[in-house]
């Protein structure tokens, strides 16, 4: 039995076939039934990040069926559906995992990154991070939980009790978290790109009671504001636009650089934070409030051969919520 991947061998994923993997010890095979694409996929596919792991296959954000498991793991495991998203494990013992913060492991793996992830058919993930996901019928609709949607959640958790919250870029993850924030009574401001009328078309259709582009400031100053965008040149933009002691948080794992600003932007006790990962705690918390708070995802579907051109959809901005390759 072949399993089909897309692999990270030059500028392009590279299209092939090879043997179905044999799980190791504490792992699952998982046959993928879908996977979201993430601006983190491009940043891999386009070598912003680091020390990239080559040939890889990317892709985080996995909902699958468990075919076989590896020694160390329950076999009634097998034929269940489960999520597999970034932190695809965490070493367990450093400071860091034993204060209760894995996302920060000085010794991470992560899902599409340092091992093979989900623009595949088939994948291994560590059972011990693995999402259970048996109340999740729709394969499809749940892929960009697993990273737009775990994220997103961490990031609205560091911005804290804000009312009044802003959301710059709005794609995959920021039409998830629009609808938690109108969910828990919170009024959304959604910044775009300029003259990105199909963004600020769904954002309007999510609740957001404000929607502009990212140059403008709103009507009133914010409380907080998450900046999805790997656009550094918004983290002034926001800070100007809230208020004295208000926070800006930046969800993405990766972003250009931060101009120089002027430091009145930052005084009266403005927080300007950043968000690295996220633990399981965070990815149970979500996954069990995401059906309370009737999320619905905004998907558009690719076969799996062709994941280059749903990247090409995300760089471009051609897509208005998440991309998802289906096998």
């Amino acid at each position: 039995m072949k399993a089909m991947v897309l692999r990270k061998v030059g500028e392009r994923l590279a299209y092939e076939a090879r043997p179905v993997p044999c799980p190791g010890n504490g792992e699952l095979l998982i046959h993928v039934e879908a996977c979201a694409v993430c601006r983190t996929d491009l940043h891999v596919v386009d070598g912003e990040l680091p020390d990239i792991r080559v040939p890889i296959v990317p892709g985080h954000e996995v909902v699958g069926i468990v075919d076989a498991v590896g020694p160390g793991v329950s076999s009634g495991l097998i034929g269940s559906r489960v999520g597999i998203g970034w932190l695809g494990r965490a070493c367990g013992h450093c400071s860091y995992c034993a204060g209760g913060h894995e996302n920060l492991c000085d010794e991470p793996t992560f899902t599409g990154y340092t091992r093979d992830g989900g623009f595949a058919t088939h994948m291994l993930a560590d059972a011990a991070f693995a999402f259970p996901l048996d109340g999740f019928s729709d394969a499809i609709a749940t892929a960009p939980l697993m990273c737009a949607g775990l994220i997103g959640w961490r990031s609205l958790q560091i911005a804290g009790p804000a009312h009044r919250i802003g959301l710059y870029g709005f794609g995959a993850a920021a039409h998830i978290v629009a609808q938690i924030c109108r969910w828990q009574g919170r009024d959304v401001y959604a910044f775009t790109r300029s003259g990105d009328a199909p963004a600020q078309a769904l954002a309007r259709s999510l609740g957001a009671c404000w929607v502009g582009s990212s140059d403008e400031m709103p009507p009133e100053p914010l409380d907080a504001a998450i900046i999805f965008a790997p656009v550094g040149a918004l983290v002034p933009v926001a800070l100007k636009a809230v208020r004295k002691g208000g926070r800006v948080v930046c969800g993405g794992i990766h972003m250009s650089d931060i101009p120089q600003f002027p430091y009145r932007l930052l005084w009266q006790e403005r927080q300007l934070l950043s968000v690295a990962n996220l633990t399981r705690q965070d990815g149970l918390d979500f996954l069990a409030i995401a059906p309370r708070a009737g999320i619905r995802t905004t998907t558009k579907t690719y076969r799996l051969e062709q994941a280059n051109e749903a990247l090409d959809d995300l760089r471009d901005g051609r897509l208005q919520g998440a991309a998802v390759l289906v096998p």
